[in-house]
């Protein structure tokens, strides 16, 4: 009974601490969707449909700098695991004075979908536009826009970090808006969907029988250039979900590249950072985060 309380309480607070609920699409300019692409649309399609919107955590206004944060949550590309890979993160960043906006992307095993490999990507590049085109209204800088990825959810903050063409299909002053974030943060991100690759992320972007092609252009360590933005890596040794390679082979592209960044292995703590962490290694990585995002921006 204790256990149910407890459980009801936590999902109060993750409902009640989101400031906001923003869907971020112009309305009917959502693209790669069936649904919207058809003339008649079915009620049983549209219930199905599931549209992209951002959380918004916001820290108290005489405490907020100008940075912020996308979080993008994993799931493997089947589900979004929002809970402590995502709405925890948010209030944490928010203690930093970061506002963050927790993202509700399309899921590349949406039925809905015409393209399913680029709907996460079109979903992460509108956030960026629609926060970067509405930064005044919160005191943030359109020039301090990051991501933070956790699994799966890394493997699409790698994608909008080095995939520079802008698949929104957004006109008119829209385009003249970068989708590049200015850093990122990874947690345990997916980056390779080969030998490295955690299969169900690779079978649900690609699908089972991806080409040798296709898989090198999904392995986000292939498109790493000296334009790729600052990054800060996390991984854990005894990862057997995604294995720490993803993390190392990223960092050496980033490396080759010029790119400025860090990367930090701990020996234990399988495939997850939390805020809650207490393993006197492990919970480092909260001092070692803040200290580096502290650093973006500075000359």
């Amino acid at each position: 009974m204790k256990k149910v309380f407890f459980l009801i309480i936590i999902f109060l607070f993750i409902q009640f601490s989101a400031q906001e609920k923003i869907s971020f699409w112009p309305k009917g300019e959502m693209p790669n969707s069936k649904i919207l692409a058809s003339k008649t649309k079915k009620k049983k399609e549209l219930a199905e449909l599931k549209e992209a919107e951002l959380f918004a955590f916001l820290p108290p206004v005489k405490e907020r700098n100008q940075k912020s944060v996308i979080i993008i949550p994993g799931g493997g590309y089947s589900k979004l695991t929002y809970d402590e890979g995502a709405f925890q993160i948010a209030k944490w960043m928010n203690t930093l004075g970061i506002s963050a906006f927790v993202l509700n992307y399309r899921l590349p095993t949406s039925s809905d979908l015409i393209q399913r490999e680029i709907a996460p990507l079109q979903d992460i590049q509108a956030a960026i536009k629609y926060i970067r085109k509405n930064s005044a209204q919160w005191g943030i800088s359109p020039d301090l826009v990051g991501v933070v990825g956790t699994s799966a959810g890394g493997h699409l903050a790698t994608m909008a970090s080095n995939i520079s063409k802008d698949y929104t299909e957004l006109t008119g002053d829209w385009e003249s808006i970068s989708t590049t974030p200015n850093f990122a943060v990874l947690f345990c991100p997916v980056i390779d969907m080969g030998e490295y690759a955690h299969k169900g992320s690779r079978n649900s972007l690609l699908g089972e029988n991806a080409s040798p092609e296709k898989i090198k252009e999904f392995s986000m360590q292939n498109l790493v250039t000296d334009k790729t933005p600052p990054t800060i890596l996390f991984h854990n040794q005894d990862d057997t979900a995604v294995p720490p390679m993803n993390s190392i082979l990223y960092f050496k592209a980033m490396t080759k590249n010029k790119v400025k960044g860090a990367m930090f292995i701990f020996p234990k703590g399988g495939h997850r950072f939390f805020v809650t962490d207490k393993d006197p290694i492990n919970e480092n990585w909260k001092k070692l985060c803040a200290d580096w995002l502290l650093s973006i921006g500075n000359k």
